[in-house]
């Protein structure tokens, strides 16, 4: 019998591609272990295009084939192992739908709109998830500029996100008025929309919620640990040099609060139609409020990141995990 042949895409050339291939190399590893499945890696470059690990030019027919080269590959299934743009944006996943190629993750609708903080927003208040209060901002001028800072004397700390970029691309914390100028300009340079969200001074909590042989999966959370008044950037989250922690057995937490955090993660995961795949993040603030922050269609896949040890820590094996995804896939594709 021969052996299931995966693509997995990662790269992309957006503001994740460096951590996109970090995190191909887990999930690279994790696919070789599977005695029955055949592993074509391809880069996805801003520059240069589409290269296998030898350099060769590759590109993806839609009678799903895979020229390497001078060769051509059939392809059985796909792992689009990007960060951001274009992976969870619903770009890739609308290109293998229009190919008819199954493959690991949430469809382009769930993609696109949880990529969006707006949209995200508007989903979680109309099926009922408490979540921060918030600003949005469509454009780029001084109209938003003075809303931002009506915010700011409201809510006396807020934080600036680019709509459409990954958890923490374009996001910046606003502790004095006169930063908030600035602050709105520089996140309108990655996206069209921008929202403006009430700092509150929570504990950051994660869950795992995935597909496994057909059944819907919700860990318990695990923890972001950040040093007091820091801010869990970009940088702070994949940097070797980071000073936070993270723990898939947070102590201090209720009962209460882990099955209102399960609840709404279950809950967002069944609505918002995901697939496969998704780390759900909560805030828990002082007064013991359990908000949703937001949903990542694809979360980071590298050795120290929060998924894959959540999944572990839940009894299940990555591999093992990868291997339903793939039997799914193929069954329902």
């Amino acid at each position: 019998m021969n052996p299931t042949q995966v693509l997995l895409l990662c790269g992309g050339g957006g503001a994740e591609h460096e951590v996109s291939l970090v995190s191909a190399n887990y999930v690279e590893s994790e696919l070789r272990k599977l005695p029955s499945v055949s592993v074509i890696r391809v880069e996805l470059t801003k520059e240069n295009g589409w290269k296998d690990m030898d350099g060769q030019d590759c590109r993806l027919n839609m009678d799903k084939t895979l020229n390497v080269g001078n060769d051509t590959v059939n392809i059985d299934y796909v792992v689009p192992c990007i960060h951001g743009f274009p992976g969870e944006t619903g770009d890739i996943q609308s290109l293998l739908e229009l190919a008819g190629l199954p493959y690991m993750g949430c469809d382009s609708s769930a993609s696109i709109v949880c990529f969006n903080k707006i949209t995200s927003k508007l989903w979680f208040d109309a099926i009922g998830i408490p979540n921060t209060p918030y600003v949005f901002l469509t454009e780029n001028n001084a109209d938003s500029v003075v809303k931002a800072e009506e915010a700011f004397d409201r809510w006396g700390a807020i934080f600036v996100k680019a709509a459409c970029q990954g958890s923490s691309v374009g996001c910046y914390k606003v502790t004095e008025k006169s930063a908030v100028k600035d602050a709105v300009e520089s996140a309108f340079t990655y996206s069209n929309q921008v929202l403006v969200e009430k700092a509150v001074r929570p504990r950051e909590l994660e869950l795992a919620a995935y597909h496994f042989d057909g059944d819907v999966i919700v860990t318990n959370p695990g923890e972001i640990c950040s040093p007091e008044d820091t801010f869990y950037t970009y940088e702070e989250k994949y940097s070797a040099g980071s000073h936070s922690l993270t723990t898939v057995e947070p102590t201090n937490l209720t009962e209460e609060q882990i099955a209102q955090m399960r609840e709404y993660a279950e809950k967002a995961f069944v609505h918002l139609k995901l697939k496969d795949l998704s780390r759900i993040d909560f805030f828990l603030t002082s007064e013991g409020d359990v908000l949703l922050n937001e949903i990542n269609t694809y979360p980071g896949m590298t050795p120290i990141s929060m998924f894959p040890k959540l999944m572990e820590h839940n009894g299940h094996t990555f591999s093992d995990y990868l291997q339903s995804c793939i039997r799914s896939g193929l069954n329902n594709g």
